[in-house]
């Protein structure tokens, strides 16, 4: 019997398939570089009635046909439109999310992170391997907030960014702790107050002041008839001082964006406003202690090229909190990316 030819290597039109990881990182800024384009001109707020081609859409928009056509073909594969056998391209469940005004829109977040402040940080992830400094600071000469209060159309789209980051997630932390019935809650560097809205649209009972930089809290979310008088908003500085008399206080998505060493001058500063006993809420992704997948793992690199910051583990957090004067009572998981630590001022 003659020996059998060696396996030849594949022609057929899928044999790239098995390097497709590889091309999945490789092309990753193209993903998101398209994206952004259709977000912009606003593809998928004019996909919400009914399908439409990529001629029809560029009749309605000024575009050019072709290559409208083909990053919609693009993101398609992606899953973000579907499209049909005539050339129509509809929206799917995620594209629905790139609507403005949609329930739960994603459709500023796309913006913030396809900004040009987040894919310079990004191109120095090179130079942070070396440094340790985030690429933010190399590309625009300063810490991103520094640059935020300098910068209000900037700032502007943070803020609404973070906002309909949190859309739909609030209320899904609002739902999984038990808030107490009575009280004050005090939302420190509580952005535009999407959370503590939820908290006591929820919670009839309770009042709360929202805490922030003076030109976050003057665009909040709180102005609603079911909180007529039950809200009030304060700006200042969570490294100078943090707002006292609050019987419970939240921290959601703060300590991330920040080394160590400032977690615990803010967390000092809170120890110092309220009594022994008083619970604070640390809200934040918790990453596995071991080596498990977490979706947080692709954030943690956001912290690392934008700001010091970074995603911490159970054990990270406790050490922290104990450093402030905190005791961790528990952990709460949420049916969102993030937990909820509630800790005891001791």
């Amino acid at each position: 019997m003659s020996a059998r030819p060696a396996p030849q290597p594949s022609t057929t039109a899928n044999s790239h398939h098995s390097a497709s990881p590889l091309h999945d990182l490789m092309y990753g800024y193209i993903h998101a570089s398209a994206l952004r384009a259709v977000v912009i001109h606003r593809i998928p707020d004019l996909l919400a009635e009914a399908p439409l081609t990529a001629e029809h859409l560029a009749a309605k928009t000024g575009l050019k046909a072709d290559p409208l056509h083909r990053i919609l073909r693009l993101l398609a594969v992606r899953g973000i439109f579907q499209q049909d056998t005539g050339g129509a391209f509809a929206l799917t469940p995620a594209g629905h999310a790139l609507r403005a005004g949609a329930a739960g829109s994603q459709r500023d977040a796309v913006l913030l992170f396809t900004d040009a402040m987040f894919r310079r940080s990004a191109v120095s992830l090179d130079d942070t391997l070396r440094t340790g400094e985030p690429g933010f600071d190399s590309a625009y000469g300063m810490p991103l907030f520094d640059h935020l209060t300098g910068h209000p159309e900037d700032s502007r789209l943070f803020d609404t960014a973070m906002s309909s980051l949190t859309s739909g997630v609030n209320e899904k932390i609002a739902e999984s702790y038990p808030f107490p019935n009575t009280g004050r809650i005090v939302d420190v560097a509580g952005g535009r107050g999407g959370l503590l809205r939820a908290v006591l649209t929820r919670h009839p009972g309770l009042t709360g002041l929202l805490f922030d930089r003076p030109e976050t809290v003057t665009d909040h979310l709180l102005n609603t008839g079911e909180l007529t008088g039950r809200w009030q908003t304060e700006g200042g500085d969570v490294f100078t001082a943090v707002p006292s008399d609050g019987d419970l206080y939240l921290l959601k998505n703060i300590l991330h964006d920040f080394p160590d060493d400032d977690c615990l001058r803010i967390l000092t500063n809170i120890r110092r406003a309220v009594s022994t006993g008083t619970k604070l809420l640390v809200i934040d992704a918790v990453l596995p202690d071991d080596a498990t997948p977490h979706p947080a793992v692709a954030l943690d690199i956001v912290m690392l090229m934008t700001l010091r910051g970074r995603e911490r583990t159970r054990i990270e957090f406790e050490q922290l909190l104990q450093d402030a004067g905190f005791r961790v009572n528990r952990t709460v998981p949420t049916p969102a990316l993030t937990s909820i630590i509630e800790a005891e001022a001791l």
